[in-house]
């Protein structure tokens, strides 16, 4: 596998290769002027606070995803030492020489462990200045078989993880006005068959990143992104029409809404559309979960967000089996929401 790290690690780059060039249009330009104070929700207050503290994070959340389709997640719990861990043991992956990822190159989507670079190389048309991992962590675990210890700290994690996405779900749940186990329920989110994907981003440094692209403009599958980086910023939030550069706070999480919540919500919550930019400093590292109901379920608005219209329910969006909508995705390149177009209605 030839990845962007090999590219900028022969010594010999000084600029841009042109497979490499994104051409940006006017609205790749348009960023904010000033910097937006981004939606931090507590994650203490929302599951041991008081009846009125939790109901005001409720609040929060509901604003966030209807404002924003993302939020800061602080006071989380999980420790900064499995944190620090696991990007360390994440870098260790990228780390590894050539041939002892070959394993995990060319697999197929639901292959249990698949590395690469770009997105999908096959089709895009211009390549992506990132390498990445992607692990299917749950129901069954999968994680490389190095560097040593990987596979612990990954797995620890992830559990993390997904009680954190169980619990926002739950507010979120509450702010749409349904008792809060309605979509873990709904979406089997609990369940032993639950999905949950890891994807380890690594966005070397680039000689001229203005030219290049991390990954371009798009929305997620699945109800929520989980999303953890190093200390380098990179990743940038359509809102308002206006790009915001997002620099969280140390220890904390940043989630965002996927396209399976606006799909459950008909709209009502929208998943977000984001990007990551690369930079000529340092190597920037993200980790991101993805959590969805599982595979063979098939995802619809949900009738009671569904608005009655002239004596008839009006769905927005038709369903889709969750399994189906992760091949349509990973079958093209990455485009805004294309994949979620195909599905309105």
């Amino acid at each position: 596998m030839f990845s962007v790290k090999q590219l900028v690690e022969s010594g010999c780059l000084t600029s841009v290769p042109p497979k490499y060039v994104f051409k940006n249009t006017e609205s790749d330009d348009c960023m904010v002027t000033e910097l937006e104070a981004i939606p931090t929700i507590d994650f203490s207050l929302l599951t041991s606070g008081n009846p009125d503290e939790r109901s005001e994070v409720i609040n929060e959340l509901r604003n966030a995803c209807q404002e924003w389709g993302f939020f800061m997640v602080i006071n989380h719990g999980v420790p900064e030492t499995l944190r620090k861990e696991m990007i360390r043991a994440t870098k260790d992956f990228f780390d590894l020489a050539g041939e002892e990822k070959q394993q995990y190159t060319g697999k197929k989507l639901f292959d249990p462990i698949r590395c690469g670079t770009s997105f999908n190389p096959k089709v895009d048309k211009v390549l992506l200045w990132r390498d990445y991992l992607k692990a299917h962590v749950h129901p069954h675990f999968s994680a490389p078989n190095k560097p040593s210890g990987f596979g612990k700290v990954l797995k620890e994690y992830c559990k993390r993880t997904r009680e954190m996405a169980s619990e926002l779900l739950k507010g979120i749940s509450e702010s749409l006005g349904l008792e809060e186990s309605y979509i873990n329920e709904k979406m089997a989110v609990e369940s032993a068959d639950s999905h949950q994907l890891l994807v380890a981003n690594m966005y070397p440094p680039c000689p001229q990143p203005e030219l290049s692209m991390g990954l371009p403009p798009h929305s997620d599958h699945g109800l929520l992104t989980i999303l953890m980086q190093n200390e380098l910023a990179g990743l940038q939030v359509m809102h308002n029409a206006k790009w915001v550069p997002i620099n969280p706070l140390p220890n904390s999480f940043l989630v965002n809404t996927g396209d399976h919540m606006e799909i459950l919500t008909n709209g009502k919550y929208k998943s977000v559309v984001h990007r990551a930019v690369v930079n000529d400093k340092a190597t920037r590292i993200s980790i991101g979960t993805a959590h969805g109901p599982p595979l063979d379920t098939i995802v619809s608005p949900a009738a009671e967000l569904v608005t009655e219209f002239v004596g008839q329910f009006s769905p927005a969006y038709r369903g889709i089996k969750y399994k189906e909508y992760l091949e349509l995705q990973q079958s093209k390149s990455l485009n805004g929401k294309s994949c979620l177009d195909h599905l309105r209605l």
